[in-house]
């Protein structure tokens, strides 16, 4: 991951393994395969932006087509200033720290407070609430606020379809007739390309807290997160239980 990354150093080392079959004439100088850099971006978005999924196939789930919440989502990292008499994550608490957030939204306060608190005092709104069994799109827009990076970002709770991708900047009328409604990834996790966008769809058809956040860490711990709620349905099947009689009380 940190190979994308623009102006940041990485570890060049690159591990590689030999095969050696039984009954093989020996070699002293095994034959190296001929691969692009590890860091070769257009050619590693060229082959898996290619995959497709199998129609009619036992886990196959056709693309919704009405969809109920559009979301235009900014993902990236910045610097904070930190204010006085707080700790900044760790970081002195004077000058400027690391920061990672969607649509300019930290999913980590100023304060520090715990994701579970997060959750439940809806810290800077990156909550986002929707109704159950309705359809969510998601552009992801990469931003280049520090360094220009790619981040997986990872959705529990959901399989989404993956309907584009792309470098720069999204533009609704060149972009959205690129999307694929026929036979589209599926999948928890996405990199949303260095330097470019990302949409996904999905249908929220299992009530709860599902967080959303990117799958580097250290992305993730500065702020890149966000969650849904997604409310009950109709039936006692699609209802979330309520808590039991016993739960400790914060």
């Amino acid at each position: 991951g940190s190979g994308t990354a623009v102006g940041v150093p990485f570890n060049p080392t690159t591990t590689r393994g030999v095969i050696i079959y039984q009954g093989a004439s020996s070699s002293t100088t095994p034959l190296m395969p001929v691969v692009p850099a590890f860091n070769d971006t257009p050619t590693a978005h060229k082959f898996f932006t290619e995959l497709t999924s199998l129609v009619g196939g036992p886990h196959w789930v056709p693309v919704p087509l009405n969809v109920d919440y559009k979301m235009f989502v900014t993902v990236g990292t910045a610097l904070d200033v930190c204010p006085p008499n707080v700790s900044c994550l760790g970081r002195p608490p004077v000058g400027a720290a690391l920061s990672a957030s969607m649509n300019n939204v930290s999913f980590v306060s100023p304060t520090s407070l715990s994701l579970l608190q997060a959750f439940f005092f809806n810290v800077g709104g990156v909550i986002t609430k929707v109704k159950f069994n309705s359809t969510v799109e998601m552009v992801m827009q990469n931003t280049a606020i520090i360094g220009v990076e790619n981040h997986p970002m990872h959705l529990h709770g959901f399989d989404f379809h993956v309907l584009a991708q792309g470098f720069g900047n999204f533009n609704p009328a060149t972009d959205t007739p690129k999307y694929n409604l026929v036979n589209p990834q599926m999948r928890n996790t996405i990199s949303v390309p260095v330097g470019g966008w990302a949409v996904i769809r999905f249908v929220a058809n299992n009530p709860g807290v599902w967080f959303m956040h990117c799958h580097f860490d250290g992305h993730m711990s500065i702020g890149l997160s966000t969650a849904f709620i997604v409310e009950n349905g109709p039936t006692p099947d699609t209802t979330l239980p309520p808590p039991p009689t016993d739960l400790p009380q914060c």
